[in-house]
């Protein structure tokens, strides 16, 4: 990246200097990339982070250690490439304490996504929300990266599912991920039918990566002492919170910036990887892989991600 734009507009595949690992810190070969909407609006200029430029896109990868520690050498990890030099590329470098075994037996395609979808969706789901076993979850943009890891991890945590997806399709992928119901925003009034699956108790906890209107839906359709849990803001407009309805209605809007946590409390990250490889090692847990492309394909695949065209991760293989 060298200007800002559109994936397709501004990214340039080229040769720079291979990076070189400081104190505690790995070179890693890049094995895959993991793409997520956060990338979308790095190139856009539109992210909370600004590195300067020029700078490389791509916040986790997974990969094979080449160097930085003896004994970690030819090691899978995976881990948060910081930016300016991110994970689109055939070498990363993954900060001191930075980074985290890959399951046994779990391709890179696959670990590549385990970090912030699926750290995400853990820690907001019971950090944050503290959803208990048998509550209605209610998981937005459910097709979707975080969205599908917050489908599977509140499963595992027992509780009674609805996803909301656009289309016949990606409502399909709901359930194939074991969501008990799952409504087409597209068709269907999401409040309406979620107080008609709930028997009007309404859902006790609401993921929401998208904002907008969802998240004035997701309001209507509250139990009483529901969470909300502000994921993203997909959907484009940030909603503004009415203090007032959450009095009255007695629930909590819950703020999630699971970023923050690697310099607020790293334990946490640490924490919820071992809790997650558990989860995945026990098949309560995959990350679901729609599609693969390789380095000259980035844009087209970030592309695809920025206008929805895809479920669950997108991963980029240098070598492929």
């Amino acid at each position: 990246m060298t200007r800002l734009g559109a994936p397709a507009d501004v990214l340039e595949l080229v040769d720079v200097p291979d990076p070189v690992p400081g104190p505690g810190e790995l070179l890693v070969r890049v094995d895959a990339c993991a793409l997520n909407f956060p990338d979308v609006l790095l190139c856009a200029g539109l992210y909370q982070e600004k590195p300067p430029l020029p700078f490389t896109p791509g916040l986790e990868v997974a990969g094979t250690v080449l160097s930085g520690d003896a004994g970690l050498v030819g090691t899978r990890v995976l881990g948060g490439t910081p930016l300016p030099h991110g994970g689109l590329a055939e070498l990363a470098v993954l900060p001191a304490g930075g980074f985290h075994p890959v399951p046994d037996g779990m391709p890179a395609e696959e670990a590549a996504g385990l970090l912030i979808t699926y750290q995400t969706a853990y820690v907001g789901l019971h950090r944050r929300a503290a959803l208990r076993s048998g509550e209605w979850l209610l998981v937005h943009a459910g097709a979707g990266g975080v969205g599908s890891a917050a489908i599977q991890v509140g499963l595992a945590a027992g509780a009674r599912v609805i996803a909301t997806a656009g289309g016949p399709e990606k409502v399909a992928v709901c359930r194939e991920l074991g969501a008990h119901e799952a409504i087409d925003y597209r068709s269907e009034d999401i409040a309406a039918r979620v107080k008609e699956i709930t028997g009007g108790h309404g859902a006790d906890v609401v993921w929401d990566p998208v904002g907008g209107d969802v998240f004035d839906a997701s309001r209507r359709c509250l139990a009483f002492e529901g969470r909300l849990v502000v994921v993203g803001f997909a959907g484009g407009r940030i909603p503004e919170v009415p203090a007032g309805h959450v009095l009255v209605k007695n629930y909590s809007v819950v703020g999630l910036h699971w970023g923050l946590y690697r310099t607020q409390d790293p334990s946490v990250i640490t924490d919820t990887h071992q809790a997650l490889t558990g989860l995945y090692a026990s098949g309560a847990i995959r990350p679901l892989v729609s599609e693969r492309f390789g380095m000259a394909d980035a844009p087209t695949a970030l592309t695809r991600l920025a206008t929805r065209g895809t479920v669950g991760k997108v991963v980029v293989l240098p070598a492929g």
